[in-house]
């Protein structure tokens, strides 16, 4: 992915030489192997045909409960009460765990039922079940339904978002920067926050409940591995560095840069203030004690800046950052894509895009009707 590096100054005399040049594109994916796609007739609770640490990312959205009847004994989403159906998705869940690598995580669409005047909270209860189960909950992200459907009940206010739960058992790929270069405000690489307006895409098919590709693809782009090593199943994930290069179409950092040249300020005052951001500065020296972990030149260098520059020191700690290359696990051995796992697949819209986006892709669902009538 190339970086732009328009209106973006760096501070004298910092120099780096990326192991993969940005106008390379993403050499990660050179000499990978050829994804695959796999589709199988299965119960998202009993996935027999996937093997233990296979998968690296699970992209769903299971029958919500009591909506709709696919016409299958023992199917999610026809249980007696809304704890049943939740004990189903985590009995899912806990299959998901089997096969997901221990850098695996899993991003959840579920929505909520009323039932008999009442929304039933299911939501809540399938987090709190999931984190019972030691599921560590790292983001609750909320789907704006751009666009929905009328709904005609007058004794409410009609429902326009739905949940998207990101579930992760150990420490799981996350590609923060490469989404952020993607979906930030304007492209300018800032965290893009947990709302998600997407619209709900429409179904050329019988399917009652399609998936916007966009969640499969957002999904994607932040937690399945481009290139996984065939040997030992690491990763390659980014690497990240901190640059000095300000937003120069802004006033602040363009005084920030003249006062750090006027006052002389080096490469490492600069990184000594990254080191220590806010921590000791202002009222944040109240209840912050993160510079303590920094070395006592470090903190005497960070001092010294933060004097010099006053409050537009605040300037470098959102300096941009610049993508230098990718892991290696060392094994010499061959890369393989990444792979996603869709259990719940209904008309493979989270197989297309995985295939789209150069992973392998496996579906799984009790009925494949809706493929073969697409295929």
């Amino acid at each position: 992915m190339k970086i732009s590096r328009s209106n973006s100054v760096g501070f004298e005399g910092t120099k780096s030489t990326p192991l993969f040049p940005d106008d390379q594109g993403d050499d990660v994916t050179r000499g990978l192997q050829k994804p695959f796609r796999k589709i199988y007739e299965s119960d998202a609770r009993q996935l027999r045909d996937i093997p233990e640490n296979h998968v690296d990312l699970v992209v769903t959205s299971p029958p919500y409960w009591r909506k709709r009847d696919y016409g299958f004994e023992g199917q999610i989403g026809q249980e007696k009460n809304s704890e049943e159906y939740v004990a189903a998705v985590i009995a899912a869940m806990a299959e998901w765990r089997r096969v997901l690598r221990p850098s695996g995580s899993i991003f959840l669409n579920i929505g909520d039922t009323y039932w008999q005047k009442s929304l039933q909270g299911i939501p809540s209860l399938i987090e709190a079940s999931a984190r019972k189960a030691e599921w560590i909950l790292r983001n609750r992200i909320i789907w704006v339904k751009e666009g929905g459907m009328p709904d005609p009940v007058r004794d409410r206010l009609a429902g326009r978002h739905e949940y998207i739960l990101h579930f992760a058992a150990n420490g799981y790929y996350y590609d923060l920067f490469g989404y952020a270069e993607r979906y930030s405000l304007d492209q300018k690489g800032a965290n893009p926050g947990d709302v998600w307006k997407i619209a709900p895409q429409r179904s050329l098919g019988n399917h009652l409940a399609p998936f916007p590709s966009e969640i499969a693809e957002r999904a994607i782009t932040l937690a399945c591995p481009k290139a996984v090593c065939a040997k030992c199943g690491n990763p390659r994930r980014r690497i990240v560095e901190r640059t000095t290069e300000l937003d120069t179409s802004r006033p602040q950092a363009r005084r920030a840069l003249e006062i750090a040249r006027e006052k002389k300020l080096t490469p490492e005052h600069i990184a000594a203030i990254q080191a220590t951001g806010i921590s000791d500065a202002g009222k944040a020296r109240l209840v912050q004690n993160g510079t303590d972990r920094n070395t006592k030149r470090v903190r005497k260098l960070a001092l010294e800046a933060k004097a010099a520059l006053g409050g537009y020191f605040r300037e470098f700690t959102f300096a941009k950052r610049r993508s230098n290359g990718w892991t290696d696990c060392g094994c010499k051995a061959p890369f393989m894509p990444g792979v996603v796992l869709d259990p719940f697949m209904g008309t493979g819209t989270t197989l297309d895009v995985a295939e789209r986006m150069e992973r392998s892709a496996i579906g799984a669902d009790l009925d494949l009707s809706q493929m073969e009538k697409i295929s």
